[in-house]
């Protein structure tokens, strides 16, 4: 993958992201807010953006979401690495979700 290649992916992530963004503040802003680990201003702002300030903001080089995951006992979590049952699966998803909604009140 060359440079520009990239940085086509990384525009149309960027619009992606803005459009599921908007999408969910605008349907259930709460689940918004923790799904999306944003803030209430920035909630307010892409609720507003029209299509064609998305297309101008998601144009740019850099990616505008980020990995919320950054902690690896949340990543041992979701990958659940050596663990077979679904059981276990299910306990670790629902941890590792506790976690990060810890993290999103505390960053709030």
């Amino acid at each position: 993958m060359n440079a520009e290649q990239i940085l086509s992916e990384i525009r149309e992530a960027n619009l992606s992201y803005l459009m599921l963004a908007q999408s969910l503040i605008r349907t259930d802003r709460d689940q918004a807010l923790f799904r999306l680990g944003i803030s209430e201003d920035t909630a307010d702002v892409i609720g507003l953006l029209s299509p064609g300030q998305m297309m101008k903001i998601s144009s740019g080089n850099t990616l505008l979401c980020r990995m919320r995951v950054d902690d690896d006992l949340v990543w041992g979590l979701l990958t659940n690495h050596g663990k077979g049952a679904s059981a276990n699966d299910s306990v670790s998803r629902l941890h590792a979700n506790i976690l990060m909604a810890g993290r999103h009140q505390e960053a709030a």
